[in-house]
């Protein structure tokens, strides 16, 4: 037996990063880049490396290159994460799973770190995987929950939910985390949203300028649960400029929209330190006229354009930044 799966990743378009402390945000899967992951029959359970995971180099400059890029950690320790996550879940819920082994592996064109969700992705096409292989299903909402416990809970990465709801439901997702549906029910209410209504959006990166995203969360999780004022507000104010967002793209005001996703940036900066690098990306971006925020936690930045001579002008821009400036394409939204 013979399962390919894959996961997209996935930009946040307004609210972020209030996810994680019961805000509001919208946000999209888009499919110019994928994590596919391949599960196949073998006699003994094996997890086959990826480039991701190399522990040979030709030399000392090209480990330390590598490591620039991926980070010391690759990715085996999420699909090992996966693997027992999948298994306590089953244990739990009465779940009986036969007894054929097999070999995993993965790999994504996913640039990794920068506010993509390359390794949420990773995990969400494992989770498919495993789904798949052993004749489990998973409410969506659910398996959101649980990608999101690979990652937070086995290997203590501070996130949200956002980017596993975007990824597990794909297409353009509004996201409602309000206190008291997650506590009663641990899901936020979540709502397809028509992607015709979209204004013109770029999305640009440069692959030296990523940051892992438990440097920002981690801190931001420490002061939000001691009461700091400044980020508790913060939080409030970000459900509301999604709120605005929304209201903006009802009416087709795309100039609405760009100031809504400036504002959001605007007080990202105001609660975090930045980047010199990612603030310099900002601010190429909006000397063209066009709007700029972040993608997530890791440098990559995305906002809106008014023409297509303003997006020769942004392209121009970033360029002598060294950046690439894609056009995302919203996937088709998960069937249930």
């Amino acid at each position: 037996m013979i399962v390919k799966t894959h996961a997209y990743p996935r930009a946040a378009l307004i609210g972020n990063p209030s996810d994680g402390y019961f805000g509001k945000t919208i946000a999209f899967a888009f499919s110019n880049f994928q994590a596919d992951v391949t599960l196949f029959s073998t006699p003994e359970l094996e997890i086959l490396p990826a480039r991701r995971d190399r522990s040979r180099y030709r030399t000392l400059s090209e480990l330390a290159n590598d490591v620039g890029t991926y980070g010391y950690y690759g990715g085996i320790r999420l699909l090992k994460a996966t693997l027992k996550t999948f298994h306590s879940y089953c244990e739990g819920h009465g779940h009986r799973l036969h007894d054929q082994n097999f070999s995993i592996r993965y790999h994504s064109s996913i640039p990794p770190h920068l506010g993509l969700a390359g390794s949420s992705a990773i995990v969400t096409a494992c989770m498919r995987a495993l789904m798949t292989f052993y004749h489990v299903d998973i409410p969506r909402a659910e398996l959101a929950n649980l990608v999101l416990s690979v990652e937070r809970d086995e290997l203590g990465i501070g996130a949200g939910l956002q980017d596993r709801v975007a990824q597990v439901y794909g297409g353009l997702v509004h996201m409602d985390f309000d206190r008291e549906q997650m506590e009663k029910n641990g899901v936020g209410i979540y709502t397809a949203l028509d992607t015709q209504r979209l204004p013109d959006l770029y999305l640009a990166f440069k692959e030296t300028l990523a940051e892992g995203t438990e440097v920002v969360h981690n801190d931001l999780r420490f002061r939000w649960e001691r009461g700091d004022r400044e980020v508790v507000d913060a939080m409030a104010r970000f459900a509301q400029l999604t709120d605005e967002f929304c209201e903006r793209m009802r009416t087709g005001d795309a100039e609405g929209m760009a100031e809504t996703m400036n504002a959001n940036y605007d007080l990202r900066r105001s609660i975090m330190k930045i980047n010199p690098m990612h603030q310099a990306a900002i601010d190429a971006a909006r000397s063209t006229g066009a709007s700029a925020k972040f993608t997530g936690s890791g440098g990559a930045i995305i906002g809106t354009f008014a023409a297509p001579e303003q997006l020769r002008r942004l392209v121009d821009a970033l360029d002598k930044l060294g950046m690439t400036v894609i056009r995302p394409a919203v996937a088709a939204a998960e069937e249930n």
